[in-house]
């Protein structure tokens, strides 16, 4: 099949050399003004050893192809979805790897709604310079709503031959909500606390914030018809390895614009449509605020 990757960063690379390794068809879909600085492979490390696949990069989306995979930053999306052309009829499906959840609905608003197939992608994984991705969890785990099963017949199966845990679900909002009820605290957190998941473990303060912008989350995503489990998402958090950062925390401390608004904002807008207060949350959202200044924002 061909792919196009919409989004050559950590993410985007992550899947792109998993996809290539596994004999499909990649391109990279970069802006005009950086095509120089990337190279025609990715070097991927991961826990379970390193690999360098070839890739065709490109400033230009010519259609015609199986999957168009979306992994820019929330603040990106709009701006980089006009390099899709408004005819869209040359692709079978649309997968978005953004963080959020608000992505979905204007995705659906600009392309056909059959086409997007929204996934949730769990990895702690970064892009030390162009072409070089270094995945440090020992887990991928990729949920793709069930929309797409047809149009995705035999994706999966590769991606899981690559180490990727992969899924269709058939609730779309449980799916969206699941992850961003788990992110979202976690980046909000460390990043307001500049600690690993666990240094904030260690320190009852901030552990108890973690813990309650969990239940926060998760009273907004039952609000909107999630089926989330508050306990769940606490054991699947202190699971986590010990030294792990959010990329929001890894952002901010690159001084890079933070995801602050598709993550914390869109909890803070979606339980304001049900009366649900999100003190935490804001509290976090406030902090972070502050701490980086209005330049990044």
């Amino acid at each position: 099949m061909k792919h196009v990757i919409l989004g050559a960063g950590a993410v985007g690379g992550l899947v792109g050399a998993a996809l290539a390794e596994e004999g499909e068809q990649v391109t990279l879909l970069v802006r005009p003004e950086t095509r120089a600085q990337d190279p025609d492979s990715i070097f991927l490390e991961r826990p379970s050893g390193h690999s360098e696949v070839r890739v065709h990069v490109d400033t230009k989306f010519t259609g015609n192809v199986h999957v168009l995979w979306i992994a820019v930053k929330s603040h990106q999306l709009v701006g980089a979805i006009d390099l899709i052309t408004t005819n869209n009829f040359g692709i079978a499906a649309i997968i978005p790897l953004l963080n959020g959840i608000e992505h979905v609905a204007l995705l659906r608003a600009r392309f056909d709604h059959a086409r997007v197939v929204p996934a949730t992608i769990a990895v702690e994984v970064e892009r030390a310079s162009p072409g070089h991705i270094i995945q440090r969890s020992p887990f991928v785990r990729l949920a793709l709503s069930a929309i797409g099963e047809q149009r995705l017949e035999g994706i999966d199966a590769k991606l899981r031959h690559a180490g990727f845990s992969c899924e269709f679900r058939s609730d779309e909002m449980t799916m969206l909500w699941s992850k961003l009820a788990f992110l979202a605290p976690f980046a909000l957190t460390s990043t307001a606390a500049g600690r690993s998941i666990g240094e904030i473990y260690a320190d009852d303060t901030w552990s108890t914030r973690l813990e309650s912008a969990v239940g926060e989350a998760c009273g907004v995503a039952r609000a909107e018809g999630a089926t989330v489990a508050r306990e769940q998402i606490l054991t699947a958090l202190k699971s986590l390895p010990d030294t792990m950062r959010s990329s929001m925390q890894k952002d901010v401390s690159a001084g890079c614009r933070p995801e602050l608004d598709a993550i914390g904002g869109a909890i803070v807008r979606a339980g304001r449509r049900y009366g649900l207060d999100v003190p935490t949350t804001r509290e976090l959202i406030a902090n972070i605020e502050e701490r980086v200044g209005k330049n990044l924002l």
